[in-house]
Order: C-alpha cells, then sequence, then structure tokens
C-alpha cells in the first residue's frame, strides 16, 4: 500500500504511530505521505516517526480536489485516508475517486436544516443526511473498481465490527443495537470552570448540536429530536462505572440498519456521555449563533463563527498527560438465541495513562486511531476487499477482531440478565464461537460477566 494521509492532527498522528507499529519492516505498507494544511505540522509528525524513510510529508489544501488529485499522483498513491476536517471530507472522497484511489474515512459530513422539523424523517431535517453522499456514489466507485470504506474509528468503526460479528455469531435474531460511548476521564488539575473537548471541536460542535438520529423500523425509519435528547444511566464495564448518556448524531444509526436489518435489527441509537460544562458551553454557543457555518462580516473581514471556535477551543491534541481514567465505548445488543432472549455488551475499554505511555496520545485518540490503523491493514494486506462504498459492518468481522486481539487492543462481552445464560468458563465461551473456529484460540481471553443495571 502507497497511503496518502490528509490531515495530521491528533487522530492522523495516532494511526501512523499504530502502523508503525504493525508493520515495522514495509511488508505491506510501503509508502506513507503526511499531509496537512500545514507543512510544519506535517514535518512534526515524520519526525516523531523516528527517521522511517517511508513517511514524508507534503502540504495540502484539501478544499482543493484537483490539488489532492495532484498529489495522489505525484506518488501513486493507491490509498487515501481521510483524516482531516468533516468540512472537507466530500472534497477528500471525490479526489480518490478521480484520481482512482481506495478511499477510507472516520467519519461523514451532514448539513442540517437551519430549523429542522424533527420527528420522522431524515429528510425533514437534514438538506444532507450523514453517509447519503457516499453511499449514492457506490454504483460510480463499483464501475470504476476501486473502493472506499466509511467510517473507520471507534465509533463509528470497531462498534460496526462487533456489531457485525454479534449479527453473525451471538444472536440467532438480533434485534436492537444501541451504542453507548462512555468513560470515567478527569483531569485533577481542571478547574470548576473548565471546559474540555475531547475530540476535534469541530466534530463535537457537528455531533452533539445537530439533530440526533435513531432508527426504529416499527416506528417508520429514522426518528431525529432535539440535541440531548434521551437522557438514561448506564453502569459501563472495565472499572468505569455509571454514564449518564444523551443521544447524538451519528452514523452507526444510518449503517446498522443498511447491512443488519437483514440479522432481524429494528432498533439503532447513539448515546454518548458528555461532561456537565461541555453541554452549558455547547447551549450557549448555540444560543449565540457561534456553531454557524454561514459567514458573517466583522470589521470587514468575512469569517465563519464555527470556524472561530474550533480555533480558539481547547485543542485536544494538547490534552492527555494530565487525565486519568478510561475510555470505554460498546454496543448494548438484545435479541434472541436458540427460543431465548438474550442481551450483551460488546466493550472496547482504553486506559488513558497507558495510552499516553504507549501511544503518548490520549485514550479517546488512541481509541479511533487503532480502528482506522486496523481497517487500513485489512485493505492493505487484500483481505478487506471490493468495489464500491461500504462501511465496516459489509466486511468479515474476524480478521478484524483477530489483529485487535494480537495488537492487544482489549475488548470484552457482558452477559445481561437475559432467558439465555452462559456459565463464565472456557468450554462454555468456547461453545459461543462454535461457528467461528478463528476466534477459538481468543475465547478465553474474553471477559464474559454479569452487569448489573
Amino acid at each position: 500500500m502507497k497511503l496518502l494521509l490528509i490531515g495530521a492532527g491528533a487522530v492522523g498522528e495516532s494511526i501512523l504511530y499504530i502502523l508503525q507499529d504493525r508493520d515495522p519492516n514495509g511488508k505491506w505498507l510501503k509508502k506513507v505521505i503526511v499531509s496537512d494544511h500545514d507543512l510544519d505540522r506535517a514535518k512534526e509528525v515524520v519526525a516523531e516517526l523516528g527517521g522511517d524513510k517511508r513517511f514524508k510529508a507534503e502540504e495540502v489544501d484539501a478544499t482543493n480536489q484537483e490539488e489532492i488529485v495532484a498529489l495522489i499522483k505525484k506518488h501513486d498513491c493507491d490509498f487515501v485516508m481521510d483524516a482531516a476536517s468533516p468540512l472537507v471530507s466530500n472534497i477528500i472522497f471525490d479526489a480518490a475517486y478521480e484520481a482512482g484511489a481506495n478511499y477510507g474515512n472516520l467519519g461523514t459530513f451532514s448539513v442540517p436544516m437551519d430549523e429542522p422539523k424533527y420527528g420522522l424523517g431524515l429528510e425533514n431535517s437534514y438538506i444532507e443526511p450523514m453517509t447519503k453522499y457516499n453511499f449514492d456514489k457506490h454504483a460510480d466507485w463499483k464501475k470504476k473498481g476501486i473502493m472506499a470504506c466509511i467510517c473507520l474509528g471507534i465509533d463509528p468503526g470497531v462498534v460496526n465490527v462487533f456489531a457485525k460479528f454479534a449479527a453473525l455469531y451471538l444472536f440467532d435474531e438480533l434485534h436492537e443495537i444501541h451504542i453507548k460511548d462512555g468513560g470515567n476521564l478527569t483531569i485533577p488539575s481542571a478547574d470548576e470552570d473548565s471546559i474540555i473537548f475531547g475530540f476535534n471541536v469541530w466534530t463535537v460542535l457537528d455531533e452533539v448540536m445537530n439533530p440526533n438520529v435513531e432508527w426504529d423500523k416499527d416506528k417508520g425509519g429514522f426518528i431525529v429530536d432535539r440535541p440531548f435528547a434521551g437522557e438514561e444511566t448506564f453502569d459501563m464495564p472495565a472499572g468505569v462505572g455509571i454514564n449518564t448518556l444523551v443521544k447524538i448524531e451519528h452514523e452507526e444509526t444510518v449503517t446498522m440498519p443498511r447491512y443488519l436489518e437483514q440479522f432481524g435489527l429494528r432498533k439503532c441509537s447513539f448515546k454518548i456521555a458528555l461532561d456537565e460544562n461541555l453541554v452549558k458551553a455547547l447551549k450557549v454557543i448555540n444560543a449565540l449563533g457561534l456553531r454557524s457555518m454561514h459567514s458573517v462580516e466583522v470589521n470587514g473581514v468575512e469569517v465563519v463563527p464555527r470556524d472561530v471556535v474550533a480555533a480558539v477551543a481547547p485543542q485536544p491534541k494538547d490534552l492527555g498527560s494530565e487525565m486519568l481514567g478510561k475510555m470505554c465505548v460498546g454496543i448494548h445488543c438484545k435479541g434472541v438465541k436458540e427460543g431465548r432472549t438474550r442481551e450483551l455488551f460488546i466493550y472496547q475499554p482504553f486506559d488513558n495513562q497507558l495510552s499516553m505511555r504507549d501511544w503518548e496520545v490520549q485514550a479517546v485518540v488512541a481509541q479511533t486511531g487503532f480502528g482506522a490503523a486496523i481497517g487500513i491493514e485489512l485493505i492493505g494486506k487484500g483481505i478487506w476487499k471490493d468495489a464500491g462504498v461500504y462501511s465496516p459492518e459489509y466486511f468479515d468481522p474476524i480478521p478484524f477482531l483477530e489483529i485487535m486481539d494480537e495488537a492487544e487492543f482489549e475488548f470484552g462481552i457482558v452477559e445481561m440478565e437475559s432467558e439465555y445464560k452462559i456459565v463464565n468458563d472456557k468450554k462454555a465461551m468456547a461453545q459461543i464461537y462454535a461457528d467461528a473456529a478463528k476466534l477459538k484460540k481468543m475465547a478465553s481471553k474474553l471477559n464474559l460477566s454479569k452487569l448489573s443495571m
């Protein structure tokens, strides 16, 4: 693979660290062009990779499709990984298509209406719903013989793989998938007024403040609701504890029904735990019109309010060394196995101090980077391959989980209260994977226990 990375921010940097660790001798990763609008930042990331000759820094304007195409062709890149702002994701996607390169991204762009109507139907609240731009071009990509794998990260990404695995091997009918993103991260030195953006500021403003989306087949499809709706508490495993979660806009609620309805899926939602100070700040930003993408004139200069917020807010790449605790992201699944109801939580925990020690980036960033890096590896090795536009649920989940296990990217399964019971011993755990011979070697490593709700 000859890889072009666009976006040398915290997640882009973590992807490269993990790829280098997974393939230090260049068996399949032959060349990596690290590009960013800030050439100094790209050079800084390349320098951090310790003089590995495969990595080269380039400057790129990701708003300029032809410039991206020229860069792909200049270095004969066959894969483009988009780790840039969601604002330019469609441009990068189209540039990869024009240049004939395969493509991956961390998420997609969406455009909500200024006055969403909420209720049933994406078309009543969105000018451009998430993933639509990409999936609408599936036939074009297929005809050209190239592949785009969108939504490669932790969520979306790893959780999509968990969902496909659950549908294939853990349920006879998988009725509900509820993605839950939480943690217990704290910054001891933070004062009571500190505001922490754990991820790309622009992305947070989009995902949290956009109309949120869930899918309910019995109610007619996609249900759109106001920001911060659907509050609930959930007891996260791995020592994380009780989290208060709310619904936000996220791609899984669109991609999972697309691929998993055939397994009986009827409901899909996404909820996240948000710091109280961040919630207050986002509400103020929204009330003041500061999340708007419509430019305004200030002293004769045109500025975009959201760009100003994104520029002055605390940056996630500058956080990490002080944070204590874990992230925990997973899927809460409900369905039927052997005629009995079954309920599971499949999760991926990530300790921030270990993340800083091993990868020199905070846990939220490393989690995302790991999901992307594993997907890139599978594509680079020709294990995940096809022509067209897909998300991770389309592909075989077993190779992905095998790399997670091999790379010690921890994950576990919690058996919750249900009619279908599993005792916590190796024989029973191995039986779960009787139809997935490759996973039997991993069965004893999975943490099966009861979670009290």
